[in-house]
C-alpha cells in the first residue's frame, strides 16, 4: 500500500514497517480525507470563504472584541495580512470594527449577525457531511472510531501536558 508521507514523498508500507509509523500514515490519510470533506462542505455555503477567513471568524466567535494584534497572533500572521483579511471580512459584512470605549486608539473586532449566520451555516453543513459518512459506516466501526478518538485525545492531552513541563 502506498502512503503519502509529506513533501511529495510516496513510500510503500510493508509488513515489517514500524507499526506506529504505519498507523501515523493511516491517520494522515484519514486527516487528508477529513480536511477535504471539511473544506468541500464549507465551500457549499451561500458565502464562500477561504479556510483562512473561516479561521479568523472562528477566532472572533471565540474571543469577541479582540484587537487586530491579538487576531494576528492567534492566526500566526503578520499585522498587514491580518488587516487586509479584516478589510475583506468587513466589506463582506461579516465583522465590524468598533472603537474601544476606554482606549481611543484601539479597535475591537466583532462578528456581525451575518458573520454568526455564516459560521452557523458552515458548521451545519460540516456536521451533515460528517453524519453522512458516519451513516455509511457500520455500528462497530463507528463505536471503534469513537473509542479511538477518545483515546487519541486523552493521549494527546497527556503528551501536550508533559511537553509543557520545564523538565521535559
Amino acid at each position: 500500500m502506498t502512503r503519502l508521507s509529506g513533501f511529495g514523498d510516496d513510500r510503500a508500507s510493508e509488513p515489517g514497517d514500524d507499526p506506529m509509523a504505519a498507523l501515523a500514515l493511516e491517520l494522515a490519510d484519514a486527516v487528508d480525507g477529513l480536511a477535504t470533506l471539511w473544506s468541500v462542505a464549507a465551500q457549499g455555503a451561500r458565502l464562500r470563504l477561504s479556510p483562512h477567513q473561516l479561521r479568523a471568524l472562528r477566532i472572533l466567535q471565540a474571543a469577541p472584541g479582540i484587537n487586530l494584534t491579538a487576531l494576528a497572533e492567534s492566526m500566526e500572521i503578520g499585522m498587514p495580512t491580518a488587516s487586509r483579511l479584516c478589510d475583506r471580512l468587513e466589506a463582506a459584512g461579516l465583522l465590524e470594527r468598533v472603537l474601544h470605549p476606554q482606549k481611543r486608539r484601539e479597535v475591537r473586532l466583532n462578528l456581525t449577525g451575518h458573520g454568526r449566520q455564516v459560521l452557523d451555516e458552515v458548521a451545519a453543513r460540516r456536521s451533515r457531511a460528517l453524519a453522512t459518512v458516519f451513516a455509511a459506516m457500520g455500528t462497530g466501526d463507528r463505536d471503534a472510531l469513537s473509542r479511538g478518538l477518545q483515546g487519541f485525545l486523552a493521549a494527546q492531552d497527556g503528551v501536550t501536558r508533559d511537553s509543557d513541563r520545564p523538565d521535559a
